[in-house]
């Protein structure tokens, strides 16, 4: 049968996909509406696979926090150009599984990958707008979190984001606060909160790796123990989040802003998602 102008126009209304692709399309099913759609999403699927070994070095990431602060989600979605990180549908679609996300709390990657997302599940979504753009676009990271107050920050080139969980907040007001310490996050890119949260392998590394260092300068056996604790307790002070340097005002740590802010007040924990 003939495929006119207005059969193209409707399918690319209906699934957003070029011209040309809706053409074919409809072509190869013969004007059947619904095999045209299956059509291009088989394509969006070999798209896909084809694209399997590029690297997703762009894209966006999206934070999401309930009104009232106690619940959050984070969600990577990435792509390879950044051209297409600025696409509306590809922002739109990151969205809108960022919402899904936050609405029904999945265990994890898998399972958001599974979620429904008007009629089709999450991957499905995904691969259809491969076939669309043509790129290969992967949710690389998702994390969702609960707490007495978590604060969300996206960095500018919306790349880096971050929350992060504050707790004996006493009733006072401190996005002000959690702000900053979610900008210190992103800045500085802690291990941890404090050196309890640093993995034992880490810090069985650390020493070590002081204790070559110590060697190698020609320092005495019987003191190498201690100046490896030393350089440890320095690795502390530098890489866990209550320990560094306030980037505001390094007369104070980030435990010390804190408890100025409100006394007891401090964090619980923090997710920090980065593309690239």
């Amino acid at each position: 049968m003939a495929i006119t102008a207005q059969d193209v126009n409707k399918l690319r209304q209906m699934t957003g996909a070029g011209m040309m692709d809706c053409k074919k399309a409809l072509t190869e099913a013969g004007g059947d509406f619904d095999k045209a759609i299956e059509y291009l999403r088989k394509k969006g699927q070999k798209v896909s696979d084809s694209r399997a070994d590029r690297e997703t070095s762009e894209g966006i990431v999206f934070p999401k926090t309930n009104a009232d602060g106690t619940e959050g989600v984070i969600v990577a979605f990435t792509c390879e150009t950044d051209f297409v990180a600025k696409n509306d549908e590809f922002v739109a679609l990151g969205n809108a599984i960022t919402d899904l996300a936050f609405a029904e709390k999945p265990a994890n990657v898998e399972a958001l990958m599974a979620l429904s997302l008007d009629g089709l599940t999450v991957n499905e979504r995904i691969i259809e707008m491969t076939g669309k753009i043509g790129e290969k676009l992967v949710i690389s990271a998702f994390e969702l979190v609960s707490g007495e107050a978590i604060v969300p920050y996206t960095h500018s080139n919306k790349k880096l984001g971050v929350l992060v969980t504050l707790k004996n907040v006493n009733g006072t007001d401190v996005m002000d606060a959690g702000k900053d310490v979610a900008m210190q996050i992103a800045a500085m890119n802690p291990i941890a909160v404090d050196k309890e949260g640093v993995d034992p392998t880490i810090v069985e590394k650390e020493i070590e790796i002081g204790k070559d260092q110590a060697r190698q300068e020609g320092k005495p056996e019987a003191i190498i123990e201690k100046i490896a604790t030393g350089k440890l307790n320095k690795f502390f002070s530098e890489n866990t989040l209550l320990s560094q340097k306030f980037v505001k005002d390094s007369s104070m740590t980030i435990s010390q802003y804190l408890d100025g802010v409100n006394k007891g007040l401090t964090v619980a924990s923090f997710k920090r998602v980065a593309i690239g």
